[in-house]
Parts: C-alpha cells; sequence; structure tokens
C-alpha cells in the first residue's frame, strides 16, 4: 500500500486509497454505457455486437489502466462517440469498407501521436480559430442526436423522398419503446443520476424484451468473442479517395479527436484542482501521447478510435486526484469483458435514447461560440449544421474552414488567419 501510495503520490494531492477507488468506480458506471452503445453504432457496419462490445471494453480497459499508470491523471478512455458515428456512416458512404474505415482511425491516431512526438500540439491548437474547434464539437453533438432520432424510427424519409426527411408518428412498438426509453433517459439525467445511461439503456432493453420488439436468441454463447481485433485496413482510403481527398478525410477526423481530447483534459484537470493558474496542465505530454496511442488501439482493434472522456468528471467530483483512479476504473473494465456477450439482446431503440441525450450534452458548447459576431457565427453555423445534414464531418469542417477564412479575407484581417488555416482551406 506505502508503494502505491508513493508512486500515485497520495500525499502530494491529498487523497487516500479509499478516496481513490471509490473515484475510480463512480467513472466506471456513468461511463459503462458505451460497452454497449459502441457496438449499436458500429452496426451499420454489420459488426457483431457482443465481439465489438468485447473489444471495446478491453481497449478501454488496456489504455484507461495506461493513464493511470504513465499520466498519473485521475482520466478514463474508451471509444469515443462522435468519432465512432463518422466511422459507421460518414466513411462507408464515401465508399470505405469497415476494415478501411477503421484504417481511417489509425491513420489519425498515428498523426495525432507523430503531432504530440514531436511537440507541434500548440501550433494546431494556435492556427483553428476557437469558434471553430467548439463548433466542430457542437456539429457532432448534433449529429450524434439525429442519429438517435433515425435509430429510435422518428425521423424517416417519407414515400416518394419528399420532404427529404420526416417525423414518423409513432404506431409501432419499436417507436414506442424509444420514447419510453427518452423519457427514462431524460428524468434519470435531470434527477442526477450517476449511471443514468447505463441503467437506461439495461431498462429500455427489458421493456423492449417484454414488448416483442427484442427477442432472445436461439443460442446464448457466454465466451467473449474478440473477432473485431486486427481488422482494419490503412490503404482503402487512398485507393477509393485518391491522395488530397484522403489525407483531408484523416485531418479532419484528427481535429476533431485532437480538440476534445485537449478541451476534456484541461477542463477536468481544473475541476481536480491540478492545473497551473494559466490553465496548463503539468506532464500533458504524457496524457496526450497515452490518447493517442489509444486512437490507434481503437482503429486496429476494430472498434474505433478510443480517446479520454469528459465523464471522467463524476470520479474526480467523488475526490479522484490519481491515475489510480484510472487504474480502478480500467480493471473494471476489464472484468465488464466478460459481460459483452449480453450486447447482442441490446436493440437499437434501447441505445438510441442515450444517443439524443449525448448529443445534447456536446451541443451545450454552443453557448460559448459568439454567435452574434459573423465572423465567427457564420463559419460555425456551417460547421454545426452540415454534419448532421450530409451525414459527413469532411464536409461540417470544411465548410467552417473555407468560409472562416473567405470572411476573413473580405473584410481584410489576413493577419488573423494562421499558414495553415489558408492551406488547409484551400485543399478542401
Amino acid at each position: 500500500m506505502e508503494a502505491i501510495a508513493s508512486y500515485f503520490g497520495f500525499r502530494e494531492r491529498d487523497t487516500d486509497l479509499v478516496t481513490e477507488a471509490r473515484a475510480g468506480l463512480t467513472t466506471f458506471m456513468v461511463m459503462a454505457y458505451i460497452i454497449f452503445l459502441n457496438p449499436s453504432i458500429l452496426g451499420a457496419l454489420k459488426i457483431d455486437p457482443a465481439a465489438a462490445a468485447a473489444a471495446t471494453a478491453l481497449v478501454a480497459g488496456i489504455m484507461t489502466i495506461a493513464m493511470g499508470v504513465i499520466g498519473n491523471y485521475p482520466f478514463a478512455l474508451a471509444a469515443g462517440l462522435g468519432i465512432n458515428a463518422i466511422v459507421a456512416f460518414t466513411l462507408p458512404a464515401k465508399g470505405l469498407t469497415p476494415d478501411g474505415a477503421m484504417g481511417v482511425i489509425v491513420l489519425e491516431g498515428i498523426a495525432i501521436t507523430v503531432l504530440v512526438a514531436i511537440g507541434l500540439r500548440e501550433a494546431i491548437m494556435n492556427a483553428v480559430p476557437l469558434s471553430l474547434k467548439r463548433a466542430i464539437g457542437v456539429g457532432i453533438g448534433l449529429f450524434i442526436l439525429f442519429i438517435g432520432f433515425v435509430n429510435g424510427g422518428l425521423i424517416v424519409t417519407p414515400q416518394g423522398g419528399s420532404p427529404i426527411v420526416g417525423l414518423a408518428f409513432p404506431t409501432t412498438a419499436s417507436q414506442v419503446v424509444f420514447l419510453i426509453g427518452l423519457l427514462i433517459t431524460f428524468g434519470l439525467y435531470v434527477l442526477h443520476i450517476r449511471a443514468a445511461l447505463i441503467i437506461s439503456i439495461l431498462a429500455t432493453t427489458v421493456i423492449a424484451l417484454l414488448t416483442g420488439v427484442q427477442k432472445l436468441p436461439d443460442t446464448f454463447t457466454v465466451t467473449p468473442s474478440f473477432s473485431t481485433l486486427g481488422h482494419f485496413d490503412v490503404g482503402n482510403v487512398f485507393s477509393q479517395l485518391g491522395l488530397i481527398t484522403a489525407l483531408l478525410t484523416i485531418f479532419a477526423i484528427m481535429l476533431s479527436d485532437f480538440f476534445d481530447t485537449m478541451g476534456t483534459v484541461t477542463g477536468i484537470a481544473a475541476e481536480a484542482g491540478l492545473a497551473r493558474p494559466d490553465g496548463s496542465v503539468p506532464g500533458i505530454g504524457r496524457v496526450l501521447m497515452v490518447d493517442s496511442v489509444a486512437a490507434i488501439a481503437g482503429g486496429a482493434a476494430g472498434i474505433s478510435s478510443n480517446t479520454t472522456y469528459i465523464e471522467s468528471a463524476a470520479g474526480v467530483a467523488e475526490g479522484g486526484r490519481t491515475g489510480f483512479a484510472s487504474v480502478v476504473t480500467g480493471v473494471l473494465f476489464l472484468l465488464a469483458v466478460l459481460l459483452s456477450p449480453i450486447a447482442g439482446i441490446v436493440p437499437g431503440v434501447a441505445t438510441a435514447p442515450a444517443l439524443v441525450l449525448v448529443g445534447y450534452l456536446m451541443f451545450t458548447l454552443v453557448k460559448d461560440i459568439p454567435v452574434a459576431d459573423v465572423e465567427d457565427g457564420l463559419p460555425a453555423l456551417l460547421t454545426m449544421i452540415l454534419m448532421p445534414l450530409t451525414y459527413d464531418i469532411t464536409v461540417g469542417i470544411g465548410a467552417g474552414f473555407i468560409s472562416w477564412v473567405l470572411i476573413k479575407l473580405v473584410r481584410d484581417k489576413l493577419q488573423e488567419v494562421h499558414p495553415l488555416m489558408f492551406l488547409v482551406s484551400f485543399l478542401f
């Protein structure tokens, strides 16, 4: 115990083993929903949900333990919501295979790792205006929310395709189950129930089973399957899209992953009282390195990029201050691999309400965007709205970059535009 306390610096951070263990358990409880939600989203790629759940828990466990041991911060990692939707919907729409989509994630993870290793992360952070960074997060949130309503069966394309999307009045049992699940999810969240999402997913699954919306399988295997591991292809994106479009696609996903991590890490570190007065985080290089390797690991495991979760703040609220809390969370994820076989029982209408709520949580970033200022507001709007409308994050980011640079050009403010913004906007 003394060795553990010394390694993680319990005394320096004014904490103890019991507090850290409780914090790690809390973080796991509020993150466990991803074990069922990630396979549901990746189901669009026809990936076996039980295998996806097993790999989701496995990679989350290993990388969260690595964050605790190497980074020594109470940050937990798992498959990133938003990026997994891009992998499941956007990239296949461009003609990529499921393995090719995972290959893009491996490549963007490698790109971030290189940037962190050579110390260029600050250059990237300074090049992109803050309003666009926030708009990317909001746009992905709206994208996820839209997918939630589609999976729930309330948003459809009417017969004849006019209008392009429309409301499906709830007349089927699955639509009613989705609405009940939405009510449960919202109710648990507004009551500040810690494990609101995982409870709502499991409760809605039970309702789906009782109403016949979901059937129990004829056969049930209790042994976890890891058939997704190693299913990635880094060459498919180049052969399918060509060099420039492929590089821009990788760059767009990298931006999303990169800024999401930076915002999460700095925000939670500040909440824990571990940030410096200027907001910087001591030892952030180690944290970012683990996070970038997690992106590679997620793609290589066939379950999308893994990234630092904002839900880690729940553990911090319970007193978590060191990496030991992350070690506890990681061990619990590894144990949760044993639960992966039941992922195939969870229907899409049970996970769709969670997508709607997560979309809302990401949307709240909009409050920090100066939308009344046309220089920031118009590019931000294009970034946010085109992602869900086109099912393509690249289109949203590209439109935001191009319009932001053009407005600065028209207003004769070229001195405010970083050279990297010129280059990337030209390529887009």
